[in-house]
């Protein structure tokens, strides 16, 4: 794999996209952003208000729009939104860059989603709520992410700090001139 320039983090919400954004940029010395702040920021709204006014439908057509910018970014780490993986339009547009999938356990993941304020505040609920809807979901976007994932990393027992390091070093094991 050659390094690109750009590196996508995927993920069920909860795996740590964003948090591991910002470190993982700071080691390459690139930009980063979170894909999720971005579309709120220039629609004006909260993802959660998006889906209560415009549907799913709505918001995916926001979040397209959106990558399709983001994939210009030269030098850049984002953090993508959980689903974005759903459309094939955005599978195509990840390919522009490495994508790496973070991973974690569905129980780990549905306590990380309990102890997230913003989630609550800036994301859809859960349609049928708690961890039986986290593996539901997961179950049907594992072969999406798999399909884009040029690196997997779980996060279950890391802190970004060390989810950070460990996309460096398996960077570093593919070639990517990095320290």
């Amino acid at each position: 794999m050659a390094a690109t320039q750009r590196i996508f983090l995927v993920g069920y919400r909860g795996a740590g996209k964003t948090a591991t954004a910002a470190l993982l940029a700071q080691r390459l010395g690139w930009d980063w952003c979170d894909a999720d702040a971005v579309l709120e920021h220039r629609f004006g709204s909260t993802i959660r208000d998006i889906f209560l006014r415009e549907g799913e439908a709505g918001f995916r057509d926001k979040e397209t729009a959106v990558l399709r910018d983001l994939v210009q970014r030269p030098r850049c780490v984002i953090a993508t939104g959980g689903g974005v993986v759903l459309r094939p339009e955005n599978r195509s547009l990840l390919r522009s860059g490495t994508v790496v999938w973070l991973t974690a356990a569905p129980t780990t993941l549905w306590q990380r989603i309990q102890g997230d304020a913003a989630t609550a505040a800036q994301r859809p609920n859960l349609n049928q709520g708690g961890l039986a809807e986290v593996e539901e979901q997961l179950e049907r976007r594992r072969p999406l992410y798999q399909s884009c994932a040029d690196v997997t990393i779980d996060t279950s027992a890391q802190p970004p700090a060390d989810v950070a390091a460990a996309i460096v070093a398996e960077l570093r094991d593919r070639g990517w001139p990095v320290e």
